[in-house]
């Protein structure tokens, strides 16, 4: 165990998206209590053609090292039947990535911690930028805000929803 740390997670589905999203949530608040939660979005899948994701992100302190939280993660994917032997680019029941650690800057194995796709996707900045506009990059030392702010999202439409108002597709 480590001390609490700031930790931000994207989550992310494009399979009973709704249902699965409100599991992740709950089992998270089970696992550290009280979360921040940012406005959920629903974009267009990107790298393959299928249903649209929902995407948001979510913070909360955690004392469990970066490996532990990295395993709990996955197997919160798993058990909201996530399949891991398609490609990087395929559907998912659910997609749990550690965007942030703290402060702290990881390459360990599979975890890349700031997550690069903070600054390629909008869907992940921009709920960011809305759950933590002052925190700062690890590695850009600047704002969230300032990173949005600057980012082109032109190719990147995405519609904020309503989660408890969201109807969850048969897809």
């Amino acid at each position: 165990m480590t001390d609490a740390l700031q930790v931000y997670v994207s989550i992310g589905s494009n399979v009973r998206p709704v249902r699965n999203i409100r599991a992740s949530l709950a089992a998270l608040r089970r696992e550290f209590g009280e979360l921040q939660v940012s406005p959920v979005y629903r974009s267009r899948a990107i790298g393959f053609d299928g249903e649209d994701f929902i995407n948001l992100v979510v913070g909360f302190r955690s004392e469990l090292s970066v490996v532990e939280l990295a395993d709990l993660l996955r197997q919160l994917e798993s058990d909201q039947g996530r399949v891991r032997n398609e490609g990087k680019f395929s559907a998912r029941t659910l997609d749990l990535d550690i965007l942030l650690y703290g402060d702290r800057c990881i390459r360990q194995g599979r975890l890349e911690i700031p997550r690069d796709e903070i600054t390629r996707y909008a869907f992940v900045l921009r709920p960011l930028a809305e759950l933590a506009p002052d925190a700062v990059h690890p590695q850009l030392q600047r704002s969230y805000r300032e990173l949005w702010q600057e980012f082109d999202d032109t190719d990147q439409a995405m519609q904020r929803i309503d989660l408890d108002q969201a109807v969850d597709e048969s897809y």
